[in-house]
């Protein structure tokens, strides 16, 4: 009986992902705490429960995130990207362009039919296209970072902001709502804004085949409407699993993958 984990400690939210035989029974998301040690062990937990078995019972775990050399209880650590081709090739076996949106930055990754990445480009260096800047504008329009996609659809007239600096954005917004501006109008704009900068890296990498987003912002259906315009083709969806876990899949996958390879030799 092969049981894996997955552990996922990204800046905002920490998820783990339990296996058992190809498939997930247990899986949860957390925001993430202060400490990633504490994100982990408290996501983990919860997954533990929520599947039904003990630590001792997991034969092997992966850790991946910002987070990752600062969990305590994973056999070992892999990078982000890695873990995210493996989950989204799983979720969509035809997927061969990836669009990764975090709290920290946006990546795009062209994988092959075994979900391993073949190229990729990231941004780091700038909060506008990542979870941040969602959360951020969120916060100041005083909504849940889940209420914004949906502002999008309710929106006539949307905002244009003049920057997409976290920090100039951030000002522009509180003067349309000082100015009376509907909040789903800001919202619509701020979406906007956001599928834009995504755009700039995902048209750098000259997208092929089916496209794929994983990632809490893969949830946001008024950046991912946008995108689809501004790239010019659409994004695949599915209901296999939530695509914010897919890098925990993954690398729970890898996981599985190592304990196959045990029992082989």
């Amino acid at each position: 009986m092969n049981i894996v984990a997955g552990c996922d400690v990204g800046s905002l939210t920490s998820k783990a992902v339990i296996m058992k035989n190809g498939k997930i029974i247990g899986h949860h998301i957390i925001k993430s705490k202060p400490r990633p040690k504490d994100s982990a062990d408290a996501v983990l937990e919860k997954v533990l429960s929520l599947a039904g078995i003990s630590k001792n019972d997991i034969n092997y775990c992966i850790g991946t995130g910002y987070g990752r050399d600062r969990i305590d209880f994973v056999d070992e650590v892999v990078s982000e990207i890695s873990c995210h081709g493996k989950g989204a090739h799983w979720l969509l076996p035809t997927a061969q362009t990836v669009i990764d949106i975090g709290g920290q930055d946006c990546k795009t990754m062209k994988i092959d039919k075994d979900g391993n990445v073949k190229r990729f480009m990231a941004n780091d260096k700038c909060a506008s296209g990542t979870g941040r800047f969602l959360e951020v504008m969120a916060k100041v329009l005083g909504i849940s970072i889940d209420e914004l996609g949906n502002l999008s659809k309710k929106s006539r007239s949307p905002i244009t902001l003049a920057s997409t600096c976290t920090v100039w954005a951030q000002a522009d917004v509180i003067k349309y709502i000082n100015s009376g501006v509907p909040i789903e109008d800001i919202g619509a704009g701020v979406n906007t804004a956001m599928a834009g900068r995504v755009a700039i890296l995902v048209n750098a990498v000259k997208p092929e085949g089916d496209i794929f987003m994983t990632g809490g912002v893969a949830k946001n259906v008024g950046v991912v409407s946008t995108l689809e315009k501004l790239i010019g083709k659409r994004i695949k969806k599915v209901r296999k699993a939530d695509p914010q876990i897919a890098g925990a899949i993954g690398a729970a996958l890898l996981s599985m993958e190592k304990v196959n390879g045990k029992i082989a030799a």
